[in-house]
């Protein structure tokens, strides 16, 4: 317990010094104020052309004694000086421990995900896609926006691409492929774990010509570092570190397709075409029919996923 007093006390000594000075200056000033009065023309010098001390706020009247006290009193100068460089010299040390400390960045970023103001259109948007779609849920589809969500971070992770090739278009599957190749030929995975969903919604619904769009945003806290695969060394980040990220999800589907008010929700789960589990090639067609089910034809597929501000 003393040693703690002890370090405390330590810690608080370059304040009290601080209080201390200012405390002395400002008495030295009241003194010399006092007795300096009747040196000290308070008024209009008549002429127009001065301006008396009277005229000076207080403030400038202080700074103005601190400098002449720096050049009357060079070692007091020098104590304020030293005290400020020891305060600020504690004040970047402090900001350098809290930016190494994932602790404290991560009661940050809970605290920025908490208080984030983000607009849900939901309702406005899902009332949109029943004018043309009346067995549109907009709660099965925040569902499966989810689920896809988590799916591609998962399969990120496990540098498994074809879990995730029934959600997505021929385009985006072929990218996001091309990205993970480069991760196994250099024998490094990008480990996303430990995903917190803090907002889902709709954002936008429109027809596009011979398509429909239906656009997602989605706030999450998530673990995001890169490990080398052999020696599972951290290269990039910090496991323990917490980022929040903003998304936007894009979907497509055929234009004038209807929700089908018999499935329980989006998820692909046998093959609209022929009925078969899902199997689908790196082509994005079913394993057993060849039919290309990944194009929007025959429910909403994900053609973009990126990070928004």
């Amino acid at each position: 317990m003393e040693g703690n007093k002890k370090k405390k006390f330590l810690k608080a000594l370059p304040f009290i010094i601080l209080v201390l000075l200012v405390g002395l200056i400002c008495f030295e000033y009241i003194n010399h104020a006092t007795t300096d009065v009747g040196n000290v023309n308070r008024y209009p010098t008549g002429d127009g052309g001065g301006v008396g001390i009277g005229n000076i706020d207080g403030l400038s009247e202080i700074i103005s004694y601190l400098i002449g006290l720096f050049i009357k009193e060079p070692m007091v100068g020098l104590i304020l000086l030293a005290v400020f460089v020891v305060l600020w010299m504690m004040f970047k040390k402090k900001q350098q421990q809290q930016a190494s400390d994932p602790g404290y960045i991560n009661q940050q970023v809970n605290y920025q995900a908490e208080n984030d103001i983000v607009m849900d259109y939901t309702s406005v948007v899902a009332e949109k896609v029943r004018a043309i779609d009346p067995d549109f849920s907009s709660d099965k589809f925040i569902g499966y926006a989810r689920e896809v969500f988590m799916k591609i971070q998962e399969a990120w992770t496990n540098k498994d691409w074809r879990p995730i090739r029934p959600f997505e278009s021929e385009a985006l599957f072929a990218q996001h492929k091309q990205q993970l190749d480069e991760f196994i030929r250099s024998g490094k995975t990008n480990v996303v774990e430990k995903i917190n969903i803090k907002h889902c919604s709709l954002r936008s619904f429109r027809e596009d010509g011979d398509k429909e769009v239906l656009v997602v945003w989605i706030n999450a806290i998530m673990r995001d570092y890169v490990i080398d695969d052999n020696t599972k060394k951290v290269l990039e980040s910090d496991p323990n570190r917490d980022w929040y990220m903003r998304y936007e999800m894009v979907f497509n589907r055929k234009a004038g397709l209807k929700t089908d008010p018999g499935k329980k929700g989006n998820n692909i789960t046998n093959c609209p075409n022929c009925g078969a589990p899902t199997e689908i090639t790196s082509a994005g067609q079913c394993a057993y029919c060849g039919s290309v089910i990944t194009t929007g034809e025959h429910d909403w597929v994900l053609t973009d996923i990126h990070s928004r501000k």
